[in-house]
């Protein structure tokens, strides 16, 4: 008999995990192997069970799914990941392919379709949406001639305009909700496009995000910070 594939589901709501779960082993060629509802969880048993597949959510509550991915492939080098949104965002599905995902599902598709996602990926092949596979050849036919150059500059030429748009909010001191409400896009968007900010610029939290803006021109810094720059 041919081995199934083994998948791990990663999503914040049980509910939604077993409905996966059931959806998913209709089809006899895969298996479910477990299900997590946070990182620890989910990198505990990707290291344990070392799936073929993992299913992971990028709208998980309260963190960004592309936090979880170099825990991941850390704890099973050899798991394909298929990063599950809701939010039709190609940046969003873009930082997610560079992060190391090798499909992305928008979450209104039928089980067929992620079954077949599935099969597909374990198989070897790429599973992405005609936008994001157009927008990620466009990417790579542009000659990156800035990285050659400056380091610095081709960290920030990494930028889009939205995640530039979004540090220039973010520094003003805003929460993400804020940050979400000035922009009108939702919670989970801005804390995607903060974990791409932080992989990109080498930064690790707000405060480092700040300085780093500041100093670079990607932020006005505060009135009594700018003030303290002229007297110094």
């Amino acid at each position: 008999m041919t081995k199934p594939i083994l998948v791990l589901i990663i999503d914040a709501h049980a509910l939604v995990r077993a409905g996966l779960r059931m959806l998913i082993e209709t089809d006899s060629s895969i298996k479910v192997i477990g299900d997590a509802g946070n990182r620890a969880e989910a990198v505990k048993l990707a290291a344990r069970e070392q799936p073929d597949i993992i299913l992971l959510d990028l709208d998980i509550a309260h963190e960004s799914g592309l936090a979880f991915f170099p825990d991941l492939h850390a704890a099973a080098s050899r798991a394909k990941v298929i990063a599950l949104t809701g939010v039709a965002d190609p940046e969003i599905q873009h930082q997610a392919v560079r992060a190391g995902a090798r499909g992305i599902l928008i979450k209104d598709h039928t089980v067929d379709v992620l079954i077949k996602a599935i099969q597909k990926v374990h198989a070897g092949e790429i599973w992405l949406e005609r936008k994001m596979t157009a927008k990620i050849l466009d990417e790579l036919s542009r000659p990156n001639a800035a990285s050659s150059r400056d380091p610095e500059a081709a960290k920030i030429a990494s930028l889009t305009a939205r995640e530039k748009e979004i540090i220039a909010i973010a520094c003003q001191g805003l929460r993400n909700r804020e940050v979400a409400e000035r922009l009108f896009i939702s919670e989970v968007t801005v804390r995607h496009h903060l974990t791409s900010i932080y992989s990109k610029l080498g930064l690790t939290d707000r405060f480092e995000l700040a300085l780093y803006a500041f100093r670079k021109g990607l932020a006005d810094p505060p009135p009594l910070l700018d003030r303290a720059n002229r007297q110094s």
